[in-house]
């Protein structure tokens, strides 16, 4: 099955070193997996050129048959542990870029105290990664920022936080502000892929401000330190501030007049899952987990 499975991420991203890092394997092995159901079907599968892959026509054929073998394989090993227990066996969890470092610390504790029959993999990617691999069966439930951009994937909410401004501790901004403060400062970003740039941009575009096209970053944590070195100012969610800000010197957080602008965190899992309820289950762990933190964030009502 794992030949398939590696034929099959082959047959999606037709290129080895991407169908390796899909799988997080090694090119060898993906190409040795290849070759070796090529062996036992004694047909070729794949045209090998110096630039990409190419389907033979029976790899086309078997590729088709392989997303249906595969599913249902995901389905059967769904229900297995579905009858086994909550939150008993692998349990594959995806998380975003901009959540992961905060919100990981408060509840992977909890989760290994009260399912310590749980086997955890954690893969943290960006929004558009972890949704294609949730719906591609290779990971089992992913914590993003609501809504998920694709359908078929049931949402359970998480809490809610506030975005903050962060800016240099020279500015002169003073009590709650108004998001039209953000027409006459430099908003600096993340790089495109991230989720919380794009929300960043609505509150911008809803404030009718631009943000600075000359600074992006690729983490939260070089975000705050191209505003600590003067080149801007940022938004950051309530879950970060406390990390990030304590890294980098002479800042100013300044809150915003309600209504604030926030983002929803949710726990995403496939309509068609039959492990419902064990989500249901993690779900509630990691709003105890971060009610008992100092974190300042809403609950869902």
């Amino acid at each position: 099955m794992a030949q398939l499975r590696a034929f099959a991420a082959l047959a999606e991203h037709l290129h080895f070193r991407d169908a390796a890092a899909a799988l997080r394997m090694s090119q060898p092995a993906l190409s040795g997996a290849v070759a070796a159901l090529e062996e036992s079907l004694n047909t070729r599968l794949v045209e090998r050129t110096t630039r990409r892959v190419l389907l033979t026509a029976a790899g086309e054929r078997v590729a088709r048959r392989a997303q249906h073998i595969l599913a249902d394989l995901d389905r059967l090993v769904d229900e297995v542990h579905a009858v086994r227990g909550p939150l008993v066996g692998p349990l594959r969890l995806g998380v975003i870029p901009t959540v992961a470092p905060y919100l990981l610390p408060p509840v992977l504790p909890r989760l290994a105290a009260g399912f310590p029959d749980l086997e955890l993999s954690v893969h943290e990617e960006q929004t558009e990664t972890i949704v294609a691999e949730l719906l591609a069966g290779r990971l089992d439930v992913v914590v993003l920022a609501l809504p998920a951009p694709a359908h078929g994937v049931t949402e359970l909410t998480l809490y809610e936080e506030d975005f903050v401004l962060v800016a240099p501790a020279s500015s002169r901004l003073d009590g709650p502000v108004q998001r039209q403060v953000l027409n006459e400062l430099d908003v600096i970003l993340l790089n495109e892929g991230h989720c919380l740039r794009d929300q960043a941009l609505d509150v911008c575009r809803e404030a009718g401000a631009r943000a600075a096209a000359a600074t992006y970053a690729t983490s939260l944590s070089t975000l705050v330190q191209l505003v600590s070195g003067g080149l801007g100012v940022t938004l950051v969610p309530e879950t970060a501030l406390p990390v990030e800000t304590r890294r980098a010197p002479g800042l100013s957080e300044h809150r915003f007049a309600a209504p604030a602008p926030f983002r929803r965190i949710g726990l995403g899992y496939r309509a068609t899952s039959p492990r419902a309820d064990e989500f249901r289950a993690l779900a509630d762990t990691i709003r105890a987990a971060v009610a008992e933190s100092d974190v300042n964030v809403r609950q869902p009502a």
